[in-house]
Protein backbone atom coordinates (compact mmCIF):
# COMPACT_ATOMS: atom_id res chain seq x y z
CA UNK A 1 0.00 0.00 0.00
CA UNK A 2 1.25 3.41 -0.85
CA UNK A 3 1.17 6.36 1.37
CA UNK A 4 -1.81 7.85 -0.53
CA UNK A 5 -3.73 4.60 -0.14
CA UNK A 6 -3.09 4.63 3.61
CA UNK A 7 -4.31 8.25 3.90
CA UNK A 8 -7.39 7.44 1.84
CA UNK A 9 -8.11 4.38 3.98
CA UNK A 10 -7.61 6.38 7.18
CA UNK A 11 -9.84 9.17 5.88
CA UNK A 12 -12.49 6.67 4.84
CA UNK A 13 -12.22 4.97 8.23
CA UNK A 14 -12.68 8.27 10.04
CA UNK A 15 -15.71 9.07 7.91
CA UNK A 16 -17.12 5.62 8.57
CA UNK A 17 -16.57 6.11 12.31
CA UNK A 18 -18.28 9.51 12.21
CA UNK A 19 -21.17 8.10 10.27
CA UNK A 20 -21.56 5.22 12.71
CA UNK A 21 -21.39 7.62 15.67
CA UNK A 22 -23.91 10.00 14.09
CA UNK A 23 -26.27 7.12 13.35
CA UNK A 24 -25.89 5.65 16.81
CA UNK A 25 -25.89 8.94 18.72
CA UNK A 26 -28.73 11.12 17.48
CA UNK A 27 -30.31 10.52 20.87
CA UNK A 28 -27.10 11.61 22.62
CA UNK A 29 -26.83 14.78 20.53
CA UNK A 30 -30.48 15.61 21.18
CA UNK A 31 -30.04 14.83 24.90
CA UNK A 32 -27.01 17.16 25.07
CA UNK A 33 -28.97 19.91 23.33
CA UNK A 34 -31.92 19.50 25.73
CA UNK A 35 -29.55 19.58 28.73
CA UNK A 36 -27.90 22.71 27.35
CA UNK A 37 -31.27 24.40 26.81
CA UNK A 38 -32.42 23.42 30.32
CA UNK A 39 -29.24 24.90 31.79
CA UNK A 40 -29.78 28.13 29.82
CA UNK A 41 -33.40 28.23 31.00
CA UNK A 42 -32.37 27.75 34.63
CA UNK A 43 -29.75 30.49 34.24
CA UNK A 44 -32.32 32.84 32.68
CA UNK A 45 -34.81 32.10 35.47
CA UNK A 46 -32.15 32.83 38.09
CA UNK A 47 -31.28 36.11 36.35
CA UNK A 48 -34.96 37.12 36.26
CA UNK A 49 -35.38 36.25 39.95
CA UNK A 50 -32.26 38.25 40.83
CA UNK A 51 -33.48 41.24 38.80
CA UNK A 52 -36.90 41.01 40.45
CA UNK A 53 -35.36 40.88 43.94
CA UNK A 54 -33.08 43.81 43.11
CA UNK A 55 -36.05 45.84 41.85
CA UNK A 56 -37.94 45.12 45.10
CA UNK A 57 -34.92 46.17 47.16
CA UNK A 58 -34.60 49.43 45.21
CA UNK A 59 -38.33 50.11 45.66
CA UNK A 60 -38.16 49.42 49.42
CA UNK A 61 -35.08 51.62 49.80
CA UNK A 62 -36.78 54.46 47.92
CA UNK A 63 -39.93 54.13 50.06
CA UNK A 64 -37.84 54.17 53.27
CA UNK A 65 -35.88 57.21 52.12
CA UNK A 66 -39.11 59.02 51.23
CA UNK A 67 -40.63 58.15 54.63
CA UNK A 68 -37.46 59.31 56.42
CA UNK A 69 -37.46 62.53 54.43
CA UNK A 70 -41.07 63.21 55.44
CA UNK A 71 -40.48 62.24 59.07
CA UNK A 72 -37.28 64.22 59.57
CA UNK A 73 -37.86 67.18 57.25
CA UNK A 74 -38.35 69.49 60.23
CA UNK A 75 -34.96 68.65 61.77
CA UNK A 76 -33.19 71.93 61.00
CA UNK A 77 -36.25 74.00 61.96
CA UNK A 78 -36.65 72.05 65.20
CA UNK A 79 -32.99 72.61 66.11
CA UNK A 80 -33.41 76.36 65.59
CA UNK A 81 -36.63 76.60 67.60
CA UNK A 82 -34.97 74.83 70.56
CA UNK A 83 -33.11 78.03 71.39
CA UNK A 84 -36.46 79.83 71.60
CA UNK A 85 -37.73 77.16 74.01
CA UNK A 86 -34.52 77.46 76.07
CA UNK A 87 -34.84 81.24 76.33
CA UNK A 88 -38.51 81.03 77.26
CA UNK A 89 -37.74 78.48 80.00
CA UNK A 90 -34.84 80.60 81.30
CA UNK A 91 -37.06 83.67 81.38
CA UNK A 92 -39.78 81.88 83.33
CA UNK A 93 -37.34 80.37 85.80
CA UNK A 94 -35.71 83.78 86.39
CA UNK A 95 -38.94 85.31 87.72
CA UNK A 96 -38.69 85.43 91.53
CA UNK A 97 -41.55 83.95 93.57
CA UNK A 98 -42.54 87.32 95.07
CA UNK A 99 -42.99 88.84 91.58
CA UNK A 100 -45.13 85.87 90.52
CA UNK A 101 -47.69 87.00 93.10
CA UNK A 102 -47.63 90.63 91.95
CA UNK A 103 -50.97 91.46 90.31
CA UNK A 104 -49.32 93.80 87.79
CA UNK A 105 -47.14 90.95 86.37
CA UNK A 106 -49.60 88.08 86.78
CA UNK A 107 -51.02 88.50 83.25
CA UNK A 108 -47.54 88.53 81.72
CA UNK A 109 -46.46 85.44 83.64
CA UNK A 110 -49.67 83.55 82.77
CA UNK A 111 -49.13 84.47 79.09
CA UNK A 112 -45.52 83.25 79.14
CA UNK A 113 -46.53 79.98 80.81
CA UNK A 114 -49.31 79.49 78.23
CA UNK A 115 -46.78 80.14 75.47
CA UNK A 116 -44.46 77.50 76.95
CA UNK A 117 -47.32 74.97 77.17
CA UNK A 118 -48.26 75.66 73.55
CA UNK A 119 -44.64 75.27 72.42
CA UNK A 120 -44.42 71.97 74.34
CA UNK A 121 -47.63 70.83 72.60
CA UNK A 122 -46.22 71.71 69.18
CA UNK A 123 -43.07 69.76 70.02
CA UNK A 124 -45.14 66.77 71.11
CA UNK A 125 -47.32 66.79 67.99
CA UNK A 126 -44.20 66.82 65.80
CA UNK A 127 -42.33 64.08 67.65
CA UNK A 128 -39.87 66.34 69.50
CA UNK A 129 -39.36 65.02 73.03
CA UNK A 130 -37.16 66.16 75.87
CA UNK A 131 -34.44 63.75 76.98
CA UNK A 132 -34.63 62.74 80.64
CA UNK A 133 -31.35 63.34 82.42
CA UNK A 134 -31.44 64.12 86.15
CA UNK A 135 -30.64 61.15 88.36
CA UNK A 136 -30.02 58.81 85.43
CA UNK A 137 -26.70 57.22 84.45
CA UNK A 138 -24.78 59.03 81.74
CA UNK A 139 -25.76 57.78 78.27
CA UNK A 140 -23.24 59.02 75.69
CA UNK A 141 -25.87 58.56 72.98
CA UNK A 142 -28.09 61.22 74.59
CA UNK A 143 -25.98 63.15 77.09
CA UNK A 144 -22.81 65.16 76.79
CA UNK A 145 -20.84 65.37 80.04
CA UNK A 146 -19.51 68.88 80.55
CA UNK A 147 -18.07 68.51 84.04
CA UNK A 148 -17.69 66.18 87.00
CA UNK A 149 -19.15 67.18 90.34
CA UNK A 150 -18.12 65.59 93.67
CA UNK A 151 -21.25 63.90 94.97
CA UNK A 152 -22.57 61.08 97.15
CA UNK A 153 -24.45 59.77 94.09
CA UNK A 154 -22.92 56.78 92.28
CA UNK A 155 -20.18 57.87 89.86
CA UNK A 156 -21.52 58.54 86.36
CA UNK A 157 -24.96 59.62 87.59
CA UNK A 158 -26.24 62.90 86.18
CA UNK A 159 -26.54 65.46 89.00
CA UNK A 160 -26.86 68.68 87.00
CA UNK A 161 -28.47 69.56 83.66
CA UNK A 162 -27.09 72.69 82.04
CA UNK A 163 -29.05 72.43 78.81
CA UNK A 164 -31.96 70.14 77.98
CA UNK A 165 -31.50 67.63 75.20
CA UNK A 166 -34.14 66.65 72.66
CA UNK A 167 -34.98 63.76 70.36
CA UNK A 168 -36.87 63.98 67.06
CA UNK A 169 -38.78 60.71 67.00
CA UNK A 170 -35.91 58.19 67.38
CA UNK A 171 -33.05 60.48 66.33
CA UNK A 172 -30.97 62.73 68.52
CA UNK A 173 -31.77 66.36 67.85
CA UNK A 174 -29.53 67.83 70.55
CA UNK A 175 -27.72 66.09 73.43
CA UNK A 176 -28.31 67.14 77.03
CA UNK A 177 -25.37 69.07 78.47
CA UNK A 178 -24.89 67.60 81.93
CA UNK A 179 -22.68 67.38 84.99
CA UNK A 180 -21.98 63.89 86.32
CA UNK A 181 -21.20 62.69 89.81
CA UNK A 182 -17.75 61.61 90.89
CA UNK A 183 -16.53 60.33 94.23
CA UNK A 184 -15.77 63.14 96.66
CA UNK A 185 -12.08 63.60 97.37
Amino acid sequence: MTEDDKNTTTANGAEDLRAETAEAAPELAEHDRVAQLEAELAEAKAAVMYAHAEAQNVRRRAEKEAADTRAYAVTSFAREILSVADNLARGLSAIPADLREDDRLKGLIVGLEATQRELDGVFQRNGVTRIAAMGLPLDPNQHQAMLEIPSDEPPGTIVQEMQAGYMLKDRLLRPSLVGVAKKPE
